[in-house]
């Protein structure tokens, strides 16, 4: 289990504040607030339902706030408080703002017209401006990580699910996020490819200083990896605190008959 971070002094790198999110009359988060401090791993569990995703979500701007603020090393991620009011933030801003944030999806979402290096190469070049010679190094490099490097010219048509995730972890660190964000990165594998995903995402964590955001059924690979557990239901924190306080000593009824229904 990791060491506690200690960066509470420091300015959160992700925080939300009074988050509130409805999809129609629905709603999934509401007056959602908490921190994820520099360097931390912070894992998000519950129920289907329970909003785990949509913050993930609203966090890569794919979703949009229906309330609230999301603050970014203390910038406001797509809407500021200026004069007492909510006010959105321009386009360009908010994109800039996002380079700092990288996503891994339950489904890969790798371009499926574009080669394995390609994937990893193209928003280097195109949204941080790097030169192409210096885009694929850092694209090989990272293959070689992930144990990919003999597959950098195959599309992802060619990949097993494992290799697939693989290229997607790799693709979202190319970007050299300061926050990363894993949705259920394992739940579309099969059993047996599941091993090598966790152990491409531990020797992340293990040697990098990326904040995670993380929704997750692996439950072993939350105590091995994340700092805090937060356990979610009805769009509300129930239970928070270390892994080995809410994996393995739940307090709250909800916690526990949750843990119990997915082992």
């Amino acid at each position: 289990m990791p060491t506690e971070t200690t960066t509470d002094s420091a300015q959160p790198v992700i925080r939300f504040e009074d988050v509130e999110k409805k999809f129609g009359d629905t709603t999934i988060l509401s007056g959602l607030n908490f921190d994820v401090a520099p360097g931390e791993r912070v894992t998000l569990i519950g129920p289907s339902g329970s909003g785990k995703t949509t913050i993930l979500r609203l966090v890569m701007t794919l979703e949009e706030l229906t309330d609230g603020y999301i603050w970014i090393d203390g910038q406001p991620l797509t809407h500021d408080r200026r004069d007492g009011k909510r006010v959105k933030l321009r386009p360009k801003q908010v994109a800039e703002t996002r380079k700092k944030i990288g996503m891994v999806f339950q489904h890969f979402n790798l371009f499926p017209n574009m080669s394995v290096i390609d994937n990893l190469t193209e928003a280097p070049v195109t949204v941080l401006g790097r030169s192409k010679k210096e885009a694929q190094e850092r694209a090989m490099s990272l293959l070689e990580q992930v144990g990919l490097s003999d597959r950098s010219h195959a599309h992802p048509s060619q990949l097993s699910g494992g290799q697939k995730q693989r290229v997607a972890i790799a693709r979202a660190l190319a970007m050299d996020p300061e926050i990363l964000l894993l949705d259920e990165v394992t739940s579309a594998l099969d059993p047996e490819l599941v091993g090598d995903v966790l152990g491409v995402l531990r020797d992340v964590a293990d040697n990098t200083d990326i904040s995670m955001l993380i929704v997750t059924h692996e439950m072993g690979f939350a105590r091995d990896v994340s700092h805090k557990v937060m356990m979610f239901d009805g769009g509300q924190v129930v239970e928070q605190g270390s892994p080995r306080d809410i994996l393995s000593n739940p307090q709250h009824e909800r916690t526990q008959r949750f843990l119990e229904s997915i082992h």
